[in-house]
């Protein structure tokens, strides 16, 4: 079991991923990303999507770990799609229909129409063309993206998001511009579990977590396992917090 420790979004995560996985899944991912940049001769984009609470973070951190302590693999950048929220201010003063009525966006912040989806497809482009990309980053400080947190670099850029394999109007159309993807499923009821234990890490109560996740968490995962599109490579959460390939 290889235990992995790391700061993401102010928070110490912890997770232990099991040798045949790394030996299975992540190491033969890695092995082809660098054999497809190597064919390629250029910058490669791989979109990793994931409902709220599948890991996702932690994996792309884990992978990029791995990546730069394995012999033989080109290492790769991880950056998010959360840089892309909308503004609060904006969030505070428009509006979304939801269930029939009319609300603030700011009440179902996280769900797709609380992002920049234009701003995401402009970025996503660059990544292909320029050298050096900015990419902002979102502060759970600040309530708000930061522009320009991160200056893209390298060979491969590995990003992760709930929406990147959305299959909606608008989002479909981000997977034109990756090179590899990659989608992880999970049980709705497990996803649950976690997003309210997250929720409690963060200093929330159990009531008031149950009430956050049941009413603007869970919806949005449900998109995300419902509306996914296929991915090059499809993973499944488990129970235990194992990642499984999923046969086509």
């Amino acid at each position: 079991m290889m235990r992995y420790v790391r700061h993401i979004n102010g928070l110490e995560v912890k997770a232990e991923y099991s040798e045949e996985s790394v030996e299975q899944i992540f190491l033969p991912l890695l092995r082809h990303l660098t054999k497809l940049q190597k064919k390629l001769d250029r910058r490669v984009v791989v979109m990793l999507a994931a409902p709220p609470a599948a890991g996702k973070s932690t994996l792309v951190s884990f992978l990029q770990y791995l990546s730069e302590n394995t012999p033989g693999v080109t290492p790769i950048t991880s950056i998010g799609m959360d840089g892309f929220h909308r503004y609060q201010d904006y969030l505070l003063t428009h509006t979304t229909i939801r269930n029939g009525k009319e609300i603030l966006m700011v009440k179902v912040k996280g769900a797709p129409e609380t992002f920049d989806l234009d701003a995401l497809t402009e970025r996503m482009k660059k990544l292909k063309t320029d050298e050096v990309c900015p990419w902002p980053e979102y502060s759970r400080t600040l309530h708000n993206p930061v522009e320009g947190a991160v200056q893209v670099r390298g060979d491969i850029v590995l990003i992760e998001g709930n929406y990147l394999l959305l299959d909606l109007p608008g989002w479909r159309n981000l997977k034109n511009d990756a090179d590899y993807t990659i989608s992880i499923q999970a049980d709705v009821e497990d996803l649950r579990e976690r997003l309210i234990n997250r929720k409690q890490r963060e200093g929330v109560s159990h009531k008031d977590a149950v009430e956050f996740v049941d009413n603007s968490d869970l919806p949005n995962a449900r998109l995300c396992i419902e509306k996914t599109m296929e991915a090059d490579l499809m993973l499944r959460l488990e129970k235990d917090g194992s990642y499984q390939k999923v046969s086509r």
